[in-house]
């Protein structure tokens, strides 16, 4: 059947109904000249830094010691322009949406939003050595942890894990400069990649492993010690939310756990709350229930449950030795 082009007639007035709910008290809408932070840009960004941090890993091959300087540094100079509009338009949106600024419209504001994200640009590139210090330790926790591993460079092209990590590391840096938007852009990124959901925001120290990882989350206000390795379906995260006087969500609380150093959580446990905190050199079991404090050097762990099999057939199964 042919479509019936005279029911076409009908668009204009659909498209009056839908533009009359685009009112200026609408929050799902973005109309005016102040351009907001490109996702595709940032993604980007992403690339060019993993490139950086990973020279010839990624997208460009045959680096060697007599190209590499120059490939770092088209990358640096590419790095510097997108980084400082990017910030910028994600400071200058801010400021709209938390109505900082005075003006009807924030784009007619003197202040340069342009200087201020040059020198986040700067400040955040100035970081990579730290960076790949802190990313190469956490190759070497997952190198140390994952017997299944055959070498470190396995783990760079492979892992779920690091991929999330080394995301949120550059989103994190992101944070402490104040920025806006972007770091929550680049982990839900990752998030949606890896399936590993670390907040921007958290706390982790250095040799950081996540095994697996799918459906693992971190919350905003965790704070994460050294050498910590956690499994797959892990949660921290929040058992209740401050309110104030009017029932509004207090932002900005302590509400995600604490974890010390040398701690290895197993799959599926849950951990909740901003005063919960696991010790130094503990172990939590697989699919525990946690909510409050538990002591440096102990285990948690499910009391054993009791399986119940039916069988129809007769045959004796081998014994299993069940390993991930």
């Amino acid at each position: 059947m042919a479509s019936d082009f005279r029911l076409k007639e009908q668009l204009p007035r659909l498209t009056d109904a839908i533009v009359r709910t685009y009112t200026p008290h609408d929050r799902i809408n973005h109309l005016g000249h102040c351009p907001l932070p490109k996702y595709e840009v940032i993604l980007e960004i992403l690339e060019d830094l993993k490139d950086i941090l990973y020279p010839g890993f990624r997208r460009r091959e045959g680096l060697h010691a007599g190209n590499v300087s120059y490939h770092v540094g088209d990358l640096i100079d590419k790095l510097h322009d997108r980084l400082t509009t990017q910030i910028a338009r994600a400071l200058l949106h801010a400021d709209r949406v938390e109505s900082k600024s005075k003006l009807a419209n924030p784009c007619d504001s003197k202040e340069d939003y342009e200087a201020r994200g040059q020198l986040i640009a700067i400040a955040l590139l100035e970081r990579i050595p730290a960076l790949r210090a802190m990313l190469a330790k956490d190759v070497e926790a997952a190198y140390d942890g994952d017997p299944s591993v055959t070498n470190r460079d396995e783990i760079i092209f492979c892992f779920p894990g690091l991929e999330a990590v080394t995301i949120y590391r550059i989103a994190h840096e992101l944070v402490h400069f104040g920025v806006p938007f972007i770091p929550r852009m680049m982990t839900e990124w990752a998030h949606k990649q890896t399936g590993i959901d670390i907040h921007p925001g958290a706390k982790i120290g250095e040799y950081f492993f996540i095994d697996h990882g799918t459906g693992v989350v971190i919350g905003e206000t965790c704070e994460i010690g050294d050498r910590v390795k956690i499994y797959q379906g892990v949660t921290l995260g929040a058992l209740s939310f401050v309110t104030d006087a009017d029932g509004q969500l207090v932002r900005g609380a302590k509400r995600h756990p604490t974890i010390e150093d040398r701690v290895v959580i197993y799959a599926n446990a849950t951990i909740l709350g901003g005063r919960t905190t696991v010790g130094h050199d503990s172990v939590i079991g697989s699919s525990v229930w946690v909510t409050s404090s538990v002591a440096p050097h102990s285990t948690v762990v499910l009391e054993k449950p009791k399986l119940r099999i039916r069988s129809t057939t007769e045959d004796v199964l081998p014994e299993l030795n069940y390993q991930i």
